[in-house]
């Protein structure tokens, strides 16, 4: 990577789904480059054909991720990411009307980078197997935010006609919900089976249960009492079947997701720290290994990576006047991560669990006391990847005790003093 001192000439790329704008200025701000190109192979022949004839080239551009990022990277030139929303203020100090269009977009850019880019990180080419690693786990998020959609409009559908089937099951997430509906889509359906079908049902899905059992099969008895007209329930009972068999192909993909999201974890070399942590499992432990990446300078601090995935709140003061307020602009691929994680640590972590606790009997909210958490997690966790340590619970117990923290306090009874005998 170049010294920020030996570039002669500053860039950026305004980019759109069909082609793509530059500018290229050099150390005194005048343009002495523009293109606007397709995005196609011609396109990007012609970006590396004027990118060649700046050795000493660096390039702005409104995204840190994805094809175009590496087709930059591969040009040879250096690549500066901008935050969208520091884009926008630049593009405001250029044009204070809010007039907006590509050109100008990239050569406020390609100004900012050239006047404040020595404070900027640049990107370095990241390893295939973390790309694909990164994509695969926000891509098995997007399956399964389709999954719960799916799963309310089921549950919309059995609302109209069969209510008894929502008030047998909770969880329609479970392929065995499913497979009800795939073996009674009806109340009629379910009520000319019988008892003994229904028992056969329950027994071959895993679900014949002492506590419910009973409860179940007389909600199954008086389904016919209040269901769906004969026309709804026709119309529905399809709109639900076609429902259940979408969630059966989304689930089988998922599986498919996941095979390769946990053999891809296990071929890389960090995944005995993520794989160290209390709560994550198979599932979150590759979404935080994917979000951090293999850059160990990207961070400096533990602080910035808090910033970076929202646990830190964004405080604001001029005067008398302050004002703390939830952190928007950060990765929601990791906050979400995070706060499914801390969740979940709760119950592997007993200081995890007091510490929630305490910070809900100051009458903090759920979701809050989760992020204050999470905001501790993200601490350990930068430090055991700069370390390339796992979690060690002795460890982190012990330098709790020793920098005097209240919530090694409250874990820990205190020792009784002994007095000697006069």
């Amino acid at each position: 990577m170049q010294d920020w001192k030996s570039f002669t000439h500053f860039g950026a790329l305004d980019w759109a789904s069909d082609h793509h704008d530059v500018i290229i200025l050099d150390s005194a701000g005048d343009k002495v480059g523009q293109l606007r190109f397709d995005d196609n192979a011609q396109g990007w022949i012609a970006y590396r054909a004027i990118t060649a004839k700046y050795p000493h080239l660096a390039m702005a551009v409104e995204t840190r991720y994805g094809m175009l990022v590496e087709r930059m990277l591969d040009s040879g030139s250096a690549v500066y990411p901008i935050n969208p929303k520091a884009a926008q203020r630049y593009r405001e100090r250029h044009c204070s009307s809010g007039a907006k269009d590509d050109v100008r977009d990239a050569f406020t850019m390609a100004d900012a980078l050239r006047t404040d880019g020595h404070l900027w990180k640049p990107l370095n080419p990241e390893d295939p197997l973390m790309v694909e690693l990164r994509l695969l786990c926000r891509d098995e998020m997007a399956l399964i935010a389709e999954r719960t959609a799916l799963v309310l409009q089921l549950r919309a559908a059995l609302h109209e006609f069969f209510p008894a089937a929502l008030e047998a099951f909770e969880d329609w997430t479970q392929p065995s919900a499913w497979a009800f509906i795939e073996a009674f889509p009806t109340p009629q359906h379910l009520d000319a089976a019988g008892r003994r079908k229904w028992e056969k049902f329950l027994h071959a899905n895993r679900l014949y249960r002492p506590d419910v059992q009973e409860k179940r099969l007389e909600i199954f008895a008086r389904a016919i009492q209040f269901c769906g007209s004969p026309g709804i329930t026709a119309a529905k009972s399809m709109l639900a079947t076609a429902r259940v068999k979408m969630l059966r192909a989304v689930e089988s993909q998922l599986k498919l997701f996941r095979e390769r999201i946990e053999a891809l974890f296990n071929q890389h070399p960090d995944n005995d720290i993520f794989g160290s942590l209390p709560g994550p499992g198979k599932k979150l432990a590759p979404r935080l290994l994917s979000e951090f990446g293999d850059d160990r300078t990207r961070f400096e601090s533990a602080e910035g990576l808090q910033g970076y995935c929202g646990s830190a709140p964004v405080t604001k003061r001029s005067g008398k006047f302050k004002t703390v307020s939830m952190r928007r602009a950060c990765n929601k691929y990791l906050r979400q991560t995070l706060h499914l994680w801390a969740d979940l640590s709760r119950a592997k972590c007993p200081w995890a669990q007091i510490y929630y606790n305490e910070v809900r009997k100051r009458g903090k909210s759920h979701a809050d006391a989760l992020r204050r958490l999470g905001h501790r997690w993200m601490n350990i966790l930068w430090r055991m990847w700069q370390d390339r340590t796992p979690y060690d619970p002795e460890l982190h117990m012990k330098n709790q005790i020793a920098h005097g923290s209240w919530v090694a306090a409250l874990l820990v009874p205190p020792t009784p003093s002994v007095t000697s005998a006069p």
